[in-house]
């Protein structure tokens, strides 16, 4: 049984979470998801929305099979849990396969790391475009 994991915040969810989603449950039999922690998203806005509820609604989706959220002090603690094979990571994460692959050897996971190079271009596929056309719209701008 191969078990994939991937990450991510999940604010405000969409279709490009779920082609990520998708792509990565291609990759082997049970897909595994971690939902970052509202004080660990560092790289962008903090959520909107949060993370048990962010949490519950990846967990709702039919193509997850586990969902978890992430340790607040050791971001490998639940990897090291869950085991995986394959980490899928999406194609706008940043993040250097070689480098994450050796970070991961260093903590003792001999994982592969796969980048879902997929993407949707649709005008309404990031939480951020959403956000964005939300006070648009707001503002009266159609």
């Amino acid at each position: 049984m191969v078990k994939v994991l991937a990450t991510g915040t999940f604010d405000i969810l969409h279709p490009g979470h779920l082609l990520y989603l998708s792509e990565a449950k291609k990759l082997g039999d049970e897909l595994y998801v971690i939902v970052a922690r509202d004080v660990n998203v560092l790289h962008k806005p903090k959520p909107i929305l949060p993370e048990e509820q962010r949490l519950e609604m990846v967990r709702s989706l039919r193509i997850v099979d586990h969902a978890v959220l992430g340790d607040r002090e050791d971001k490998w603690k639940p990897v090291r849990e869950i085991k995986p094979d394959i980490i899928a990571i999406g194609y706008d994460q940043h993040f250097d396969i070689k480098e994450l692959e050796m970070e991961l050897f260093r903590e003792g996971l001999d994982l592969k790391v796969v980048r879902i190079e997929q993407s949707n271009s649709c005008p309404l596929c990031s939480s951020r475009a959403i956000i964005n056309r939300i006070l648009r719209l707001k503002g009266g701008e159609k």
